[in-house]
């Protein structure tokens, strides 16, 4: 036998008072009436970073600089680690050098063609001597561009000692520490970036068509109610959950959430009747929740039940009834009715 679910709603004030016409009351009022609103069907959800990564070392040495550790945040372009580069540098020294004498040998052979040059046109020499002057000035100048390659080599090695974030975010998880001796290819920090979010989420093959066809999104994290700047759809469902992945991506700056939190998603699948109020209006005490209700010449506080909230306003599951007025600021409403039982 399934089990009935009773809702007894109770008031959470007998105090009510003879209620003035409209224009004479002090507050601001609002009639209680059924709006269209999105109908939509949740799922749960995982948040992960769109920018997230794990840098690795590209050379190897000691580590020398370690500025940064977990849950610091760290601006784009920053230096996150540094390495000794003694070995780096020689290397570098060693190029350098070895394109000076390049440089060098390419300009005697360059002019040693133009002068063999001359004298081949004034037939002073042999075809013999012209093709090996020419031979030496092309072997020379292929030397130069080596030398030229071996100093950029040098040069992003020696660069490669020296690690800077790809992009802003804060750090994850650090793999290494300080005086550490690395390899290339060894992992040294992982990364990510608040900034830009999204959801990952499973649904349903049977609802899939509706989510796609109407698109639209929002992910529910407490109180607050996040829109999805848009969806991707994979096109391949699971065979062993018959559901398809969904990204729901955020905008920018979603603060509130963190990657790997589960969360609430709201697909619209279609749209419904629901009764609205603005959700400013409710007193809520501890557990309870509640409006100010000035119906049939009374002032009440009575309970309501709530469900979700649609920018500034917020659905009546149960308390409230199409046509009533509740008051728009509850303060001012409370005060109302105190200053009411001060004078009687």
């Amino acid at each position: 036998m399934k089990a009935r679910t009773t809702l007894i709603l109770v008031a959470v004030s007998m105090t009510a008072w003879a209620l003035p016409s409209e224009a004479e009351l002090p507050f601001a009022t609002v009639d209680v009436a059924y709006e269209i609103a999105p109908r939509e069907r949740v799922w749960d959800g995982r948040i992960e970073a769109v920018n997230q990564a794990t840098v690795s070392a590209q050379t190897s040495g000691r580590i020398a600089a370690l500025p940064f550790d977990v849950n610091d945040f760290v601006p784009a372009g920053s230096v996150i680690m540094r390495f000794t580069d003694t070995e780096q540098r020689a290397a570098m020294t060693h190029a350098q050098a070895a394109l000076e004498e390049a440089q060098a040998l390419n300009a005697q052979a360059s002019q040693e063609f133009e002068r063999v040059s001359n004298m081949f046109e004034n037939e002073t020499v042999s075809k013999a001597r012209f093709d090996q002057a020419k031979a030496n000035r092309d072997a020379a100048q292929a030397r130069l561009n080596a030398a030229q390659s071996g100093v950029a080599a040098a040069r992003e090695r020696l660069e490669y000692t020296v690690v800077r974030a790809p992009y802003a975010g804060i750090v994850a998880k650090r793999h290494v520490e300080l005086g550490e001796l690395v390899s290339p290819g060894q992992p040294l920090i992982t990364g990510l970036s608040l900034q830009s979010l999204r959801v990952n989420v499973d649904v349903q093959q049977s609802m899939f068509h509706a989510v796609r066809t109407i698109g639209k999104a929002f992910v529910y994290v407490g109180d607050e109610r996040i829109a999805a700047e848009s969806l991707t759809f994979f096109p391949v469902a699971d065979t062993a959950g018959n559901s398809f992945r969904v990204r729901v991506n955020l905008p920018d700056g979603s603060a509130t959430l963190y990657p790997g939190m589960f969360v609430k998603v709201g697909f619209v699948v279609g749209e419904t009747r629901r009764l609205l109020i603005p959700a400013n209006s409710v007193v809520r005490r501890s557990e309870l929740s509640a409006v100010y209700v000035a119906t049939e010449g009374r002032v009440t506080l009575r309970q309501v039940r709530l469900g979700r909230r649609y920018g500034d306003m917020i659905e009546v599951l149960a308390g409230l009834v199409e046509g009533e007025t509740v008051a728009r600021d509850p303060v001012s409403a409370g005060i109302y009715l105190k200053d009411r039982a001060g004078a009687k």
